[in-house]
């Protein structure tokens, strides 16, 4: 037991900054579909953008220029989520605006056609190869539990991203609650045809749902670059993959959800990591998927769909 308490430590601390950034990405589809009903599938890639503009500002700025780290750091990410943002917007005049009407089949297909085409348009940039990301945050907690030998180790990089995440889970949720723009986001995911008679902008709407996904998603990005010290033009589609699960297994359309659904789906992978073999890790992320859409398909804090009439 003395042995057994710090290494479930260790995977706890592990598999709360895997699934945070889980989250931060999961709410980008969520939120989506929960007011336009389709899923964005091309936001797997903006995550990866996001990690690849933070790198880009991180190389423009100069770690060794000697500018305190709080500044790189805000610097990287500001510029991040702003650029980010903009491609969000795109993604949604390009790829949604235009065929929003149509069958719910013809967005879907041009959401992967944008996913495709983003992946390919950054390898053109930047190449398909491995690209190193600048250790900016260096250091751990570490400490040892009982009498066990054992040496927890909480590195300071993913203590940052559970701390980043739980602060903008917190601002997310108060804005949603009591801003206006969150009340109208309320109200199109309720009955878009009732907004727009009551005078909501339902286009504005749904062009700020997709550049506010796409921000946190930019956000995910960079910190975990940071953490895992490279990036590549592939990291978009698993981790989009995985974020869609972890939005189907919170319940989609239910932000709560999202948070949820990310932090479990975290905790599975990094557990299944560290007790079964490697190749197991996304047996058991998925394998959760399944059980969950077999025995709640409205996922754990998801709502049966009422039809309106």
């Amino acid at each position: 037991m003395n042995e057994l308490l710090p290494q479930l430590t260790q995977q706890l601390v592990n598999g709360l900054s895997l699934g945070a950034i889980y989250a931060l990405i999961a709410i980008g589809y969520t939120m989506v579909y929960g007011i336009i009903g389709m899923i964005n599938f091309a936001h797997g890639e903006i995550y990866m953008i996001g990690s690849y503009i933070g790198l880009v500002t991180l190389t423009a700025i100069g770690i060794q220029a000697g500018y305190p780290l709080p500044l790189i750091l805000g610097a990287a990410l500001i510029v991040s989520v702003v650029v980010t943002g903009l491609y969000g917007w795109t993604v949604e005049r390009v790829a949604y605006r235009p065929l929003r009407g149509g069958p719910r089949l013809v967005p879907l297909i041009s959401a992967i056609g944008m996913s495709i085409f983003l992946q390919n348009y950054v390898q053109i940039g930047q190449g398909s190869r491995d690209m190193s990301v600048p250790v900016l945050i260096s250091g751990a907690i570490e400490f040892q539990m009982g009498s066990s030998d054992f040496t927890v180790t909480i590195p300071y990089s993913r203590l940052i991203i559970v701390g980043v995440t739980l602060m903008l889970m917190v601002a997310l949720t108060l804005f949603i609650g009591r801003s206006r723009m969150g009340r109208a986001c309320r109200a199109c995911a309720e009955d878009m045809g009732m907004a727009n008679l009551l005078g909501i902008d339902t286009n504005r709407v749904i062009s700020f749902t997709f550049v506010l996904g796409a921000m946190l998603a930019a956000v995910g990005g960079v910190l975990i670059a940071l953490t895992i010290g490279k990036l590549n033009p592939f990291i978009g589609f698993i981790a989009g993959i995985k974020a869609f699960t972890a939005a189907v297994l919170g319940g989609i359309g239910s932000i709560p959800g999202a948070m949820l659904g990310g932090l479990l789906l975290g905790l599975a992978e990094t557990f299944a990591a560290g007790y079964l073999p490697a190749e197991y890790k996304d047996v058991v992320s998925f394998a959760l998927l399944v059980l969950i859409l077999l025995f709640r398909p409205t996922g754990l804090l998801g709502k049966p769909d009422v039809e309106k009439v």
